[in-house]
């Protein structure tokens, strides 16, 4: 896969020598909620993810992106396409910035830039969606900064701290 590059960062396929990336990211309990995540990941099912990470969407039905500063190859996020769908041409997208101090500058927004663009020009994808917890202002405002619409608020969806969140759901449907 060709490399998405933007101003400040690009998206490149995951490699072998992301394996400790994204076993730190995949077992920081403070963003099990945004993934669903329930129990730690060892780096063994973290490594076989990796060798299987060569199957191209439509046999994997998803596709992860590692976030990566220009000039660096060292990812400091995910972006995903997930429960992709080439029948109905939609897919489900999901991102995360690592560390909080690299947030809230930019990196997010140009890396969803790149994925739309990527998931409506490339795979000529009709439709993208997210579900966001709905105190999840900053990816509220990072979602609908790009025309997603919330469509839907799924009651009591999630738990978190022995309460229950509403998760929206936001659709963004290509302007033909």
């Amino acid at each position: 896969m060709v490399t998405l590059t933007g101003n400040t960062i690009y998206l490149r396929a995951l490699e072998p020598d992301d394996l400790e990336f994204i076993y730190r990211l995949e077992n920081n309990e403070a963003i099990w909620e945004v993934s669903n995540t329930q129990t730690p990941y060892s780096r063994f099912l973290i490594r076989q993810y990796l060798e299987n990470a060569h199957q191209d969407i439509y046999e994997a039905k998803q596709l992860r992106l590692a976030i990566c500063k220009k000039n660096s190859f060292d990812a400091i996020g995910l972006i995903d396409l997930f429960d992709f769908d080439p029948v109905n041409n939609r897919a489900g997208v999901g991102i995360i910035i690592q560390d909080t101090e690299e947030r809230n500058k930019g990196i997010g927004t140009e890396a969803l830039q790149l994925l739309i663009d990527y998931a409506f020009s490339r795979l000529q994808l009709h439709q993208l969606y997210a579900n966001i917890d709905s105190g999840n202002v900053a990816s509220v405002s990072l979602f609908t900064n790009f025309g997603f619409e919330l469509i839907g608020q799924k009651k009591d969806w999630i738990k978190k701290n022995n309460n229950y969140h509403d998760e929206g759901l936001y659709q963004l449907i290509r302007q033909q």
